[in-house]
């Protein structure tokens, strides 16, 4: 565990490195946006497509690892909901909380990490888990913000949810690398060098950018934030791991993977989504600040867990 812990420890470092440069503004947040845009249209996107173009989607396939997943994303989606319903809340910030209670930071952290701590054979689960979070949930809590707000679900909404997710460079990475090699086309040297350059810059960029923009983070209303982290850390990858192991009797290497990704602290861009419709911001700033802070342990021992199955 000692030993897991020692190699999880430089990605952390690489966050707390971005953390003492926003907090000290040497990094503003306007560097830290600039900064995230190149990680998240180039740097990751480049990775991903070299990753998928790389793979073919029946070597990748795997369809009870995905009902394993979306099973145990959706039984803590419902715990707390329900938690939430029996606080009073209202739908949309209802939504958010939930969302944050399954929500990792698989794209800019999981997606780098986890193929270096668990091997390359990693990056196929891992790519349906953020394919799973993205399509699914990511649609689900804007439409029940929009649904909520106008009384009813339109079509204009899942218009806005379609092309969000077209516009989304990951999805798009990824589906442009699986066409790419469904239809067997070679990739070029200078290509895949262009690919691997760029694609080297995101796990440094990634990782920094997290610190960076946890620099403007506040831990207000703890204790909700603790509830979340909870969930996320510790409820999500044990119900995710339930689902793998006895419910859909996934294969032990798959299901350890996917088990590390649910176990990832809750992604930035719950955040933006909150902050673009103006539902809870802060209190979903503090499950990130606190969730990120706690997986320093967590995740080591996730890791070192599923790592011996």
């Amino acid at each position: 565990m000692v030993a897991i812990f020692l190699k999880t420890l430089p990605f952390f470092a690489l966050i707390g490195l971005g953390y003492w440069a926003g907090r000290t503004r040497f990094f503003s947040a306007e560097a830290t946006a600039y900064l995230t845009k190149f990680v998240f249209y180039f740097a990751l996107s480049a990775m991903l497509f070299r990753f998928s173009a790389n793979l073919s989607l029946a070597e990748v396939w795997d369809s009870r690892l995905v009902a394993a997943y979306l099973w145990g994303t959706a039984f803590v989606y419902a715990i707390a909901s329900l938690v939430g319903f029996l606080r009073g809340l209202d739908v949309a910030t209802n939504g958010i909380e939930a969302q944050c209670a399954v929500i990792g930071n698989t794209g800019f952290l999981g997606v780098p990490m986890l193929t270096l701590l668990l091997g390359p054979d990693a990056i196929g689960p891992v790519l349906l888990a953020l394919t799973v979070d993205m399509i699914i949930f990511s649609s689900l809590i804007v439409i029940l913000i929009t649904g909520s707000r106008e009384g009813q679900l339109r079509l204009a909404t899942l218009k806005t949810v379609g092309i969000g997710l077209l516009k989304n460079p990951m999805i798009v990475a990824i589906t442009l690398g699986f066409l790419w090699s469904g239809f067997g086309i070679p990739i070029p040297v200078p290509l895949n060098e262009f690919l691997a350059i760029l694609g080297g810059a995101a796990t440094p960029g990634a990782l920094f950018a997290i610190g960076a923009s946890l620099a403007s983070k506040s831990a207000e209303r703890i204790e909700i934030a603790g509830w979340l982290t909870f969930c996320k850390l510790v409820l999500h990858p044990l119900f995710v791991a339930f689902g793998a192991l006895s419910l859909f009797g996934v294969d032990p290497y798959k299901a350890g993977v996917i088990i590390a990704t649910a176990s990832l602290p809750v992604a930035g861009n719950v955040y933006m989504l909150a902050q673009h419709y103006g539902v809870a911001p802060q209190r979903v700033s503090a499950a990130i600040l606190v969730s990120t802070t706690v997986s320093i342990v967590t995740v080591s021992l996730v890791v070192g867990w599923v790592s011996a199955l």
